[in-house]
């Protein structure tokens, strides 16, 4: 009778070492012959095994065991540096990186950084800073470099799966009065009148501001162009460039009481050049963050403003009085030079005469205000009796 014949194993190898345990082998879809990461107590522990990675190979799953032993570090400055980003958001990502990522992480290779091992830092970042918006700022960087490494094939799949982890619950902006408004722009004197109003009643962003130069200024429509951005870095080096998005260009026209001051800045504080800046500090330089950071905070505390009003609140500011003399959420973003959906940006060409009609009506709201601030005795709305010279 004919002896029964093995069945002849079809993938991979099993062999039995000297020392009594299994090694299993098998060939990779790229080529290599790879050894199992550890050797087995039985030879069907063995085989279990390389089912497995044949059943991954069958399915698209497989991955190369040794894609992942790439330097957590390396991998996430080379991701930064790919980009390309404005010079504003590459500082941040550095910074957050320096600051609340690689001190975790910079000495592991991309597939030690497991699920448990997010949760653990994120954990340990709240409870360390205790700021919210910048751990879930952290956190999105995190997991948009482990995305693209898995996108490469370099880890399964991202390790960052915590619900919720990347949202911000920013807290609600304090916006100030019309009389705020006008005593701001007195306290910080007539060089930075203008910025304020601006600010205000553009509303126009600080590094929009920063970029104004006297050929953008428009005295026959009240307006200014605003066509670039100059954003001042942690170094104090500015970085001009494109506006925030494409809808950032765009042409602000202004209250019909800005006028005089347009007149009067161009006069006295711009410079003289067709294409010289709008703003420029004390000493003819164009001004700094730092320093015009101290007038601001000493202007706030005079008007009585809380501590966390910043300068880039009197957008919010803006936004409000917009709203309440009757624009749109269309024509807001418009006036703010926001684009979150293409509609805006299409909406954006076609809207000269409504934002006329905004500016109009943000007109008649601040000189009501102002109206009303002077009938009332007891009150003294600071600034408004210059302001109505207007």
């Amino acid at each position: 009778m004919a002896k029964k014949q093995k069945n002849k194993r079809r993938f991979g190898r099993i062999r039995k070492l000297p020392s009594g345990r299994y090694q299993a082998r098998y060939l990779g879809p790229d080529g290599v012959d790879r050894p199992a990461p550890h050797t087995f107590e039985t030879a069907r522990d063995a085989d279990d095994w390389l089912a497995e990675q044949q059943t991954e190979i069958r399915r698209g799953d497989w991955a190369d065991p040794e894609a992942g032993a790439v330097n957590f570090k390396d991998y996430a400055l080379q991701w930064v540096k790919e980009r390309r980003l404005s010079p504003t958001t590459d500082e941040l990502y550095r910074r957050l990186l320096r600051l609340h990522i690689l001190p975790a992480f910079e000495d592991l290779d991309l597939d030690e950084i497991t699920p448990p091992r997010v949760r653990s830092w994120r954990s340990e970042r709240l409870d360390t800073t205790g700021a919210e918006t910048t751990v879930a700022k952290a956190y999105r960087l995190l997991k948009a470099i482990m995305e693209t490494a898995a996108d490469d094939e370099l880890i399964r799949r991202n390790p960052c799966r915590i619900r919720g982890a990347g949202k911000e619950t920013a807290e609600e902006r304090p916006t100030a009065s019309v009389a705020q408004v006008d005593a701001l722009a007195d306290a910080l004197g007539p060089r930075w009148r203008l910025m304020v109003y601006i600010a205000a009643y553009g509303p126009a962003r600080p590094e929009e501001q920063a970029a104004m130069r006297r050929r953008d200024v428009d005295l026959e429509n009240v307006g200014i162009w605003v066509r670039t951005a100059e954003p001042e870095l942690t170094t104090g080096r500015r970085a001009p460039g494109d506006t925030k998005s494409d809808a950032g260009k765009r042409f602000l026209v202004l209250p019909a009481f800005l006028e005089k001051d347009l007149k009067r800045h161009l006069a006295w504080y711009a410079e003289k050049q067709p294409d010289g800046l709008l703003f420029v500090g004390e000493r003819g330089k164009p001004f700094r963050r730092s320093t015009f950071g101290r007038k601001w905070r000493k202007a706030r505390a005079a008007v009585g403003l809380p501590e966390n009003f910043r300068f880039y609140d009197l957008r919010h500011t803006g936004h409000t009085i917009s709203t309440q003399s009757g624009a749109t959420l269309k024509d807001t973003m418009v006036r703010a030079g926001q684009s979150s959906e293409r509609a805006a940006l299409i909406y954006q060409h076609s809207n000269l005469e409504r934002q006329r009609e905004v500016a109009d009506g943000i007109d008649a709201r601040v000189r009501a205000e102002r109206e009303k601030a002077d009938s009332v005795p007891d009150v003294q709305a600071s600034g408004t009796e210059r302001a109505r010279e207007a």
